[in-house]
């Protein structure tokens, strides 16, 4: 046996670096809970893992999962030294025998492996952007526990629904220490878990049912896309098949405006009103990056964006201190619901405020996975080159076939529609520039040269100096059907909102020994101006584009650095039990037409996003 090489491989020592907003967004994480749970949250400051009384399961790795690439994407000494904390007290705790979760001898038997899957996971992250040579042999001890613990102990529940991440690992140790036992242990795994294949071939979980099950639960969704395309670097096969077919599968059933699908805990329909966790979001992210890594296929940069840009974003506060467990397409007030009128599936009343950890805190640890690993999949090498996969503003430092590489990309993309790339080399070299040229453009020009959407555009040349690329994308706007004769504004690569006015209203208390004390409480949210809406039928072509500067903090109502003015219809929509109505009374108008601001979904934290055309 033997792995196939990825399309990309992902840089991982200090290559590249965010610019610009990117770098902007990663500093208000780092400001914010991601930055700050070690101080204040006891599942990460106590945990069980360095030795406390707390959490000692998927929390701390969760959050190193995230906290590690923040730490080096930043190049930030005081979260450099606060992460090496953690990795040294996990490391000093492992077992003689190699084992590294934090349960004693006799637990084992009974501890989901899942935790230790992710442990895994973060050690070799952590040995790539740190170079600290522990953490890699810790890892292969690991390593050598779990081959022999599976075959005694086979994986349950979230161990077995979640069996391929632990993959990732053990290639990247591997490709280090080609010992055929890793790969074998890649198999064990394989045959102890769940197949998705047989969850999506027939597919059963169309509809919409209050009922919590592992394999229709979103995060282990959002995770299993790049099953097959993991197992097709040990055995061979399509690495994209069986994430396409899973992927048009969900849209089919349980789709949301912003590309994601929904599920609250469970898929749940494709009602504007249904959740979606943000676990989910950033796992299905993480998934993206992974094909695309594996297949090059630019469709999962496409979607990689979709989310990147829309849906996690909206999730969380502006200023990064609460999210949200779940959050709605169409989201007028976040406000706790009646006990006996949850709308969402299997989750409870509070699941939509913004807070420490509303509903459950594994989102608190997980959510800040999203924009570090982003950061970490903008540039990617190529065999011949380098692969823009990405267009966010980063560099990339490197070298290619002996010369010394500069890559600059500067850009307000997707709140604007240029890029710029500027190449720098030290002696002239042989190279290939894929750049990704997005499938949400209408069209697009490099160098005056007109560019598909939706495919790498490649120039490859002897590279000389310094040398500059523009390139720039041609939006339009759009209405995209969705179900019961709803539409979504579409320009480019963002989605639009109605932009709700808001009033946050502060919740501090104590809760299982969890002070919530700003700036990390809880809040619910209010809308101060109106919401209920329809489009006119011409509203995509009428609608009047606004920019705004890209400043401090992007994603927000206030700093939207873009903006559309559309036409639209008041109409009777009503409110019930927390949350406006599926659809409205009628979608005849009650008032004239008005123009309406709607800015990108992802600055939204109350929104109106699906909405009828108007029946004039």
């Amino acid at each position: 046996m033997d792995l196939k090489q990825p399309a990309f491989k992902p840089f991982t020592h200090g290559e590249l670096k965010p610019v610009g907003w990117l770098e902007r967004q990663l500093r208000i994480q780092a400001n914010g809970l991601s930055g700050n749970l070690d101080k204040i949250w006891p599942d990460i400051r106590d945990s069980q893992w360095i030795g406390g009384d707390r959490d000692g399961w998927e929390r701390v790795p969760y959050w190193l999962d995230g906290f590690v690439p923040l730490a080096w994407m930043l190049d930030d000494d005081d979260l450099k030294a606060r992460a090496e904390k953690y990795v040294d007290g996990i490391i000093r705790r492992q077992e003689e025998d190699g084992w590294i979760c934090p349960c004693s001898q006799e637990e084992r038997r009974k501890y989901d492996m899942w935790a230790y899957i992710l442990i895994m996971k973060v050690l070799a992250l952590y040995a790539d952007l740190s170079g600290d040579n522990r953490a890699e042999d810790a890892l292969y001890r690991a390593a050598q526990c779990l081959n022999k613990h599976i075959r005694h102990n086979t994986l349950f529940n979230w161990g077995s629904t979640r069996w391929f991440e632990a993959l990732i690992p053990l290639y990247w140790l591997y490709n280090r220490r080609p010992e055929e036992w890793i790969l074998e242990t890649a198999l064990h795994m394989r045959s102890q878990g769940v197949d998705y294949r047989q969850v999506f071939d027939p597919y059963i979980d169309g509809e919409f049912k209050r009922q919590w099950t592992f394999t229709t639960h979103v995060v282990n969704l959002g995770m299993m896309f790049k099953q097959e395309a993991l197992v097709s670097r040990l055995l061979g096969g399509d690495p994209d098949a069986f994430a396409e077919k899973a992927y048009e599968t969900l849209r089919k059933y349980h789709s949301m405006a912003n590309g994601h699908f929904t599920g609250d805990e469970c898929v749940a329909g494709d009602s504007p009103t249904q959740g979606a966790e943000l676990c989910s979001v950033v796992e299905a992210m993480f998934s993206f990056e992974t094909l695309l890594s594996i297949s090059g296929n630019p469709r999962w940069g496409d979607l990689l964006e979709t989310l990147a840009f829309n849906a996690l974003p909206a999730t969380i506060s502006p200023d990064m201190w609460s999210h949200q467990y779940d959050q709605m397409t169409n989201q007028v007030r976040c406000e706790r619901l009646p006990d006996e009128n949850v709308v969402f599936g299997t989750n409870g009343p509070e699941s939509h405020l913004f807070g420490l950890e509303p509903n459950f805190g594994c989102c608190t640890a997980n959510f800040n996975q999203g924009w570090p690993k982003l950061a970490l999949h903008s540039f990617m090498q190529a065999p011949d080159g380098l692969a823009s996969c990405v267009i966010v503003p980063s560099t990339a430092e490197f070298q290619h076939r002996g010369a010394n590489v500069s890559v600059v990309l500067d850009t307000d993309y997707p709140f604007r529609n240029t890029a710029k790339y500027t190449v720098t080399v030290d002696k002239p070299v042989r190279m290939a520039l894929r750049l990704r040229i997005p499938s949400a453009a209408k069209g697009a020009v490099v160098d005056g040269i007109p560019a598909k959407p939706g495919v790498f555009h490649v120039i490859e040349q002897e590279w000389i100096g310094t040398q500059v690329v523009n390139v720039s994308f041609e939006y339009e706007c759009r209405l995209e059907e969705r179900p019961r004769g709803m539409r979504a504004l579409w320009r480019g690569p963002l989605l639009y909102s109605v932009a709700i006015g808001e009033e946050w209203k502060k919740r501090e208390y104590e809760k299982n020994g969890v002070l919530r004390q700003f700036p990390y409480c809880d809040w619910e949210i209010l809308p101060t101006t109106d919401w209920a809406y329809a489009f006119t039928d011409d509203a995509a072509m009428t609608s009047e584009l606004k920019e705004n500067p890209v400043g401090a903090v992007p994603f927000s109502p206030d700093g939207a650095p873009c903006e559309l003015h559309a036409l639209l219809f008041p109409v009777d929509w009503r409110e019930e039990n927390g949350i406006c109505l599926v659809r409205p009374e009628s979608a005849t108008p009650i008032a004239d037409a008005r123009r309406v601001r709607m800015i990108p979904y992802g600055c939204t934290n109350l929104r109106m996003t699906e909405m009828p055309i108007a029946q004039v």
